[in-house]
């Protein structure tokens, strides 16, 4: 029966002659299994056995039975099921049949309209010596490497060292033993460089930052947490310089200009995939507006799986285990700003 959009209903019915001779199957293994004071291995007899595990043997029976009738059902009635079925009013008593109802999504089945002739926008990409230098630089900075500097008052541009503990607010407690920081950062809240400016080596300060309630780490968000922070050392960054020796370290390079005619390669195919991949999804856009249709839940929850997946992954550089992303962030919440785009 169906409910609406993909959903269904189907009510089952297990006859009575089956539920006797499974449950005379799930007796006998019990009784192969079990030891009773009295009565040798496998010898119990098997009335005690039910009435010993009866709880046992009707959980069995019903998670035997039950999959079993609901797949044979959806198969009668070449159905397309997606996801796992929501097993309702379980009807069980002695002497009786078992029935129950089963809800659950179907894949949708699209009638396709024409869809010859669809106008997509492409455009070759183009890779601009600005282009080239800017990720170069971008190279540089990753090849950079941080000198100690005496000892002195931290300003604006000085990665700071610190370690970091906070005091109260923040539960589990946040601890980092060695953790560096630009005095100055755009990017980073502002409180930490007001707490740093001006510190110098060996010294430490108390200091509260208050959390966004849109922060990324949701355990901190809308958070006030005080830290206690020590900074060890202040450091400067160096870059290296652009030249042939600079590019020799980055592989099977002798010169330069070999590393920019390499770079202008990878950008121009970079962006070749994205233009490629932007009109696709303009015609799966086109597509969609033309063909009207139940889309499942169950492949909502998949993609929103796999669109939370690849942002973490894109965030650390590492694959990430959505049980694991479950478990730390209210996933029912997170996943709103996910549904639309999914």
């Amino acid at each position: 029966m169906l409910i609406e959009g993909c959903k269904h209903e189907l009510e089952i019915t297990v006859p009575q002659d089956e539920i006797e001779r499974e449950t005379e199957r799930v007796v006998s293994d019990l009784q192969k299994k079990v030891r009773l004071p009295g009565f040798r291995p496998g010898k119990a007899p098997a009335s005690i056995i039910r009435s010993r595990f009866g709880g046992e043997v009707r959980q069995d029976v019903l998670e035997n039975l039950v999959p079993k009738h609901f797949q044979k059902k959806v198969q009668e009635e070449e159905l397309n099921v997606v996801g796992a079925p929501r097993i309702k009013d379980v009807h069980f008593e002695a002497g009786e049949p078992i029935r129950f109802k089963a809800e659950f999504e179907v894949a949708p089945v699209i009638e396709l309209k024409d869809h010859r002739g669809v106008t997509v926008h492409y455009h070759e990409p183009e890779v601009t010596t600005e282009d080239v230098d800017k990720r170069l630089e971008e190279i540089r900075d990753r090849k950079a490497q941080f000198v100690n500097i005496d000892p002195r008052s931290a300003a604006d541009g000085d990665y700071a060292v610190i370690s970091l503990d906070s005091v109260a607010g923040a539960e589990p407690p946040i601890h980092q033993d060695e953790m560096t920081l630009l005095i100055g950062d755009q990017d980073k809240l502002p409180e930490f460089t007001e707490a740093l400016r001006g510190l110098s080596p060996g010294e430490e300060k108390e200091f509260d930052i208050n959390y966004p309630d849109d922060y990324a780490q949701q355990e901190l968000a809308g958070k006030n947490v005080r830290f206690r922070a020590t900074l060890k050392t202040l450091q400067r960054k160096e870059l290296p310089d652009l030249n042939d020796e600079f590019a020799k370290d980055l592989g099977d390079y002798q010169t330069l200009d070999q590393v920019r005619d390499a770079v202008r390669l990878s950008l121009a195919r970079e962006r070749e995939l994205a233009a490629q991949q932007q009109a696709k999804e303009e015609l799966i856009n086109k597509l969609i507006e033309t063909h009207d249709f139940p889309l499942p839940e169950a492949y909502l929850e998949r993609q929103m799986e796999a669109e939370a997946e690849e942002q973490f992954r894109r965030a650390t550089g590492k694959d990430f285990d959505i049980k694991k992303l479950k478990e730390t962030v209210d996933w029912d919440r997170f996943k709103e700003h996910l549904r639309p785009r999914a």
